[in-house]
């Protein structure tokens, strides 16, 4: 399958590898919805928490608007799922088997008429510089 768009990564179940020049066009895409996103939610797969900790971590150096803290305290067994919300400030892992790897961003609006979006997989390096 040819990913040329976001929208083209809605059917996958695990992230596909990109080539630098699709990873910076997705990019391109994705920061527009971001920067018009009152704020995100952000969904990581991994197959361990230090992945998905990893993985958000390259998201928070990137965006310093997109900070967590007490990423220390987050801990699961096997493969993960994190999930956090950037208005709230919340963190939380779980594992959960079966899952494919890779992040999922989901645009939020404040007001009712916008729809929220979500993003993904993105590849969990995807926004490592």
């Amino acid at each position: 399958m040819e990913i040329n768009k976001l929208v083209d990564l809605n059917s996958l179940r695990t992230a596909p590898l990109l080539s630098e020049i699709k990873e910076k066009k997705l990019l391109e895409e994705l920061e527009t919805n971001i920067f018009n996103a009152d704020w995100i939610t952000i969904g990581i797969m991994a197959p361990c928490d230090a992945k998905a900790i990893e993985a958000l971590q390259s998201i928070s150096k990137k965006y310093s608007s997109i900070q967590f803290s007490n990423l220390d305290s987050l801990h699961a067994d096997g493969s993960v799922f994190l999930k956090c919300n950037q208005k709230t400030g919340n963190v939380f892992i779980r594992s959960e088997n079966g899952l494919g790897e890779g992040i999922l961003i989901t645009c939020q609006y404040d007001k009712d008429a916008e729809e929220s979006n979500t993003f993904g997989p993105l590849p969990l390096d995807f926004f490592h510089d």
